[in-house]
């Protein structure tokens, strides 16, 4: 079942977002905004560096601060396209190495005790 009030909040997925993403998405918000988070912050998960980073902001604001140009919207930094897939490619793929010193399918290795 859906929180209520976590849909309602002014970042849309707030309870995913990185302490990065948070910061420099709630400098987009207003004063009232960022204390709808704080609260909500407060009375949910209480997690101290997020509520230091809405602490910070709120006071910038109440400071004579403006929210900055910003789109509290866009992509969390994870999900930013052409993100996908192994960074590994043929040209950056390790070398090959020597099979095992004790032997392959075509070469038995012997055991210790044959010393003839």
């Amino acid at each position: 079942m859906a929180d209520s009030g976590r849909t309602a909040l002014p970042l849309p997925d707030y309870d995913h977002l990185p302490i990065g993403g948070l910061e420099s998405r709630v400098r987009s918000l207003t004063a009232p905004e960022v204390e709808e988070l704080l609260a909500y912050e407060r009375t949910h998960a209480d997690r101290r560096p997020v509520t230091e980073v809405l602490t910070a902001r709120l006071e910038q604001l109440e400071a004579g601060a403006e929210p900055t140009s910003g789109d509290p919207g866009a992509l969390r930094p994870e999900q930013a396209e052409g993100h996908t897939g192994s960074p590994v490619s043929p040209t950056t793929a390790s070398q090959p190495f020597s099979p095992p010193p004790h032997g392959t399918p075509d070469q038995r290795g012997k055991p210790k005790g044959d010393r003839t």
